[in-house]
């Protein structure tokens, strides 16, 4: 549990630098236009963290071996305690490191013509995006826990038979 609890704080501390890298690269204020195509590369970084935890969980586990459902049950201990910091790690995100997003965001929707104000606010608002990061957290950690511990899995090898 230690070795869950390990990774997704180090998961969270990814998603911090991420927006950081996001907010001084501009994407959440002058480049915002492309916000929506450079933030899902956070997902190559989110599947590299989930590789690398089960991978560690594997080689704690005797032998070496690891079944599908131990690996996937580590990695959905991992996406509940993302889900559960998921709300912190957004207040971070929208007073400390880019408090300005929401406004740029909803006030660049409005201008393309994307949303009208309202759902704009709604959308665009911490309480949005605590719930989306929560539940994102649990729905996207438990797919890639359920691919990453099917590639991760190693069975114990029958010793070979010899027939004389």
């Amino acid at each position: 549990m230690l070795r869950e609890l390990k990774w997704g704080v180090l998961f969270a501390g990814a998603l911090l630098l991420w927006l950081l890298i996001e907010r001084v690269t501009g994407l959440h204020g002058e480049h915002i236009e492309y916000h929506r195509y450079f933030t899902n590369l956070f997902a190559i970084v989110a599947v590299v963290i989930y590789v690398l935890a089960l991978r560690d969980k594997r080689s704690s586990m005797p032998n070496q071996e690891m079944q599908w459902a131990e690996g996937f049950i580590s990695g959905l201990i991992i996406s509940v305690v993302v889900a559960v910091l998921s709300p912190l790690l957004q207040i971070i995100a929208h007073y400390l490191i880019s408090p300005d997003f929401f406004s740029n965001m909803q006030a660049f929707v409005i201008s393309e013509g994307m949303m009208e104000p309202e759902a704009a606010r709604d959308y665009f608002s911490l309480e949005s995006y605590m719930i989306q990061s929560a539940l994102g957290a649990l729905l996207m950690g438990a797919v890639t826990s359920a691919v990453v511990a099917f590639f991760l899995r190693k069975r114990n090898q029958a010793p070979e038979r010899h027939n004389t």
